[in-house]
């Protein structure tokens, strides 16, 4: 099993609804940064990936929230590769408030497009080498 990547951030007050808690739509935002961080720490730069000749596309996302975080709270996403297959892959998510309370969690699947636009491609080493093995942080 590989190590998740953590992606820390602290909520802005622009995040936040009228229930003081953040807003659904931010979580994606946060879970999208920390893919990045998640393709960076392992040794790809999104920039890098999209000059090689490929990028990625979300074509599901599920969330299951089970509590708020709120302005100004310290926050961290664990990203961890859940599935690889042959054009997509699918990347686990949790936000966890004081290191270990999981406030929500994610799966993301993505599928391999050519950067040009021409269309979905197979993962290609240089992705896979990054995505490791899987080690999902929720059940399948």
């Amino acid at each position: 099993m590989s190590v998740p990547i953590i992606h820390p951030l602290t909520v802005r007050y622009m995040e936040v609804d009228a229930q003081n808690v953040v807003f659904n739509g931010w979580y994606f935002t946060y879970f999208d940064e920390a893919m990045g961080t998640f393709l960076r720490e392992r040794g790809l730069s999104y920039p890098g990936m999209i000059a090689s000749g490929y990028d990625v596309q979300v074509v599901h996302s599920e969330m299951d929230w089970k509590s708020g975080v709120r302005w100004t709270d310290d926050v961290a996403v664990a990203v961890s590769t859940a599935r690889i297959g042959r054009t997509s892959f699918a990347l686990d998510f949790e936000l966890r408030r004081n290191g270990s309370e999981v406030t929500c969690s994610a799966r993301n699947v993505y599928v391999v497009i050519a950067a040009d636009g021409s269309g979905k491609r197979e993962i290609p080493p240089s992705i896979a080498a990054v995505l490791g093995a899987p080690s999902p942080l929720r059940p399948a």
